[in-house]
């Protein structure tokens, strides 16, 4: 390796952030383009790396360990940190796939995830309090031992009251999609606040559960989205038993008056920009004939709307519904595309601040090579550019679209689709819920340790080269990275044609055949960002062009 590029890894990995904002979506069967049922995640925990863990047997009385530090990504592979306490063990466990946070198992059963805000007074700690269950350590033990959505919700809730919620991403509280091929289920857990102990006798967090309909779709942008409750309704809600009576003690809800109890409201802060943004880029996308949204869309005669301080109305959350009809039916390659957004020509796209602007050749004001929707915290200090949260995030650990089919036989029905880094950045590879293995390129990564064999740091540095002229590069990347990707969402149909006649002869065989051809994807990408990456050196550095 030149000593050039063992400079970059240098300065490159001093400025790695740990970032935990994601964004959910989730789409109903009817309301998907091709009837499957879809969720997705984006900018999961710091730890990247995909593995299988098999389906185990366990003798009676066995107990299960609690671990804290899952989305840690800095030891080994199958080290899930510290272990914390125990329940009870089942007798068979099932295949899935664990990651930071872990998102689908081999009978289709798939759960995203997002941290929301809560109210300071529910923040609970370690230091605190006894809970233990953090989501991503409740994700696992559903993945392992459920094939139905709702089954999933009541025993994600049961753990959260018994052993306690335990926040693991700052002091937030999270949100769930659970789904399997047939319905979604919108989870949404909150702390208790300090001082919790198992011996109390009392419920260890605040939970509520809502049905998403079939022929609508939501997102979850860090922030809670259950609204009335009605807990009589088992078909279309599950609560905790405090659900409401929290509030109340708290002085947050007022049952003697004749308004509503509002979940969201009662137990989130005021909203926050960083939340909104996503809800009206959502709404705006996929429903925006339903209402009179409000206007953050560019004016090319006014380069200085988005940064006007008295031109934007700040929106109630009350506008934005559980969930919309799309007016048109979307499909996996939709909400990819929204999981690639910056906001393009919207307000709140950094690559239109008036800070880039800069004088052309014929004397009128350009755009700089160097505009970048992900500029740094010293970019944005320097030009005075006000930070706007994208979908897409820079170096946002990884994240999935997941594809949950009913016509198909679960090992080829669930297709699991992945990207690494940045969206933005990174092509999108199937894996699928058969699946035996994935490869090693995709579960070697250590944030304090550059390896030529991660496609997570090859996508990472080319991520961070492209800032040399950004406006170019993201092209040279695309022109690599698009025919790719067309190819794979080509290809599905056929290659599936293939499984699928594989299984009816032997189910192994079609295992194994879209293992070998999943894991030959990542390796394909993982060759192609690091051609990317010397590309990009030689193009760019010293300012060649």
């Amino acid at each position: 390796m030149t000593k050039k590029i063992l400079l970059l890894i240098l300065i490159f990995s001093q400025g790695y952030l740990i970032s935990n904002a994601c964004t959910i979506i989730a789409v109903g069967k009817k309301a998907s383009a091709d009837g499957s049922v879809i969720i997705s995640h984006t900018d999961t925990g710091p730890d990247s790396r995909i593995f299988v863990v098999p389906a185990m047997t366990f003798k009676p009385g066995d107990k299960a360990p609690v671990y804290w530090g899952i989305q840690d990504a800095d030891r080994d592979l199958h080290d899930d940190g510290i272990v914390l306490g125990y329940i009870p063990q089942v007798e068979k466990t099932y295949k899935y796939f664990q990651s930071a946070y872990s998102h689908v198992n081999e009978y289709q059963l798939g759960i995203g995830e997002s941290t929301i805000a809560q109210r300071e007074e529910l923040v609970c700690t370690r230091e605190n309090g006894k809970q233990i269950m953090t989501i991503e350590q409740a994700q696992i033990f559903a993945l392992q031992r459920f094939k139905k959505a709702k089954d999933a919700v009541k025993f994600i809730g049961d753990l959260m009251t018994k052993y306690g919620f335990l926040p693991s991403s700052g002091d937030g509280a999270e949100a769930l999609v659970i789904a399997d091929t047939e319905e979604i289920w919108v989870f949404e857990v909150f702390g208790v606040g300090p001082g919790w102990t198992p011996e109390s006798g009392k419920p260890g967090a605040i939970w509520a559960a809502e049905r998403l309909p079939d022929d609508k779709a939501t997102i979850i942008p860090n922030w809670s989205i259950i609204k009335e409750i009605n807990p009589r309704d088992k078909k279309n809600f599950m609560v905790s038993e405090n659900y409401k009576q929290e509030a109340i003690d708290r002085g947050w809800y007022d049952p003697k008056s004749d308004k509503p109890f509002i979940w969201q409201e009662a137990y989130s802060p005021i909203p926050e920009e960083y939340a909104t943004s996503r809800f009206w880029l959502f709404h705006t996308t996929f429903a925006p004939h339903l209402k009179k949204w409000p206007d953050r869309y560019l004016d090319k005669n006014n380069p200085y709307k988005g940064i006007q301080p008295y031109f934007q109305y700040v929106e109630p959350l009350s506008i934005y519904p559980f969930a919309i009809k799309p007016e048109k039916k979307i499909s996996f390659r939709d909400v990819i595309n929204f999981q690639r957004s910056v906001f393009e020509g919207t307000i709140y796209d950094m690559t239109e601040d008036p800070a880039w602007l800069i004088p052309g050749d014929d004397g009128k004001m350009v755009k700089s090579p160097l505009a970048t929707p992900f500029p740094g915290k010293d970019m944005r200090e320097l030009l005075k550019i006000t930070y706007r949260r994208p979908v897409a995030r820079h170096r946002g650990h990884y994240g999935m679209v997941l594809q949950l089919r009913d016509w198909l036989p679960d090992a080829i029905g669930g297709v699991y689709w992945v990207y690494l880094d940045n969206p933005y950045f990174s092509p999108y590879v199937p894996i699928y819920a058969g699946n035996l293995s994935v490869d090693e390129s995709y579960n070697t990564y250590n944030p304090e340790k550059y390896d030529e064999k991660s496609a997570r740091w090859a996508i990472d540095f080319v991520d961070n080269l492209a800032k040399l002229k950004f406006q170019k590069a993201i092209k040279d990347v695309r022109k690599v990275r698009d025919p790719f990707e067309e190819k794979i969402f080509k290809d599905q149909k056929s290659i599936e044609e293939k499984a699928l006649a594989l299984y009816k002869e032997n189910p192994e065989k079609a295992e194994q055949f879209l293992t070998n051809y999943s894991n030959g994807l990542m390796q394909e990408v993982t060759k192609m960002f690091l051609e990317l990456r010397n590309e990009l050196i030689v193009k760019y550095t010293n300012d060649r062009e």
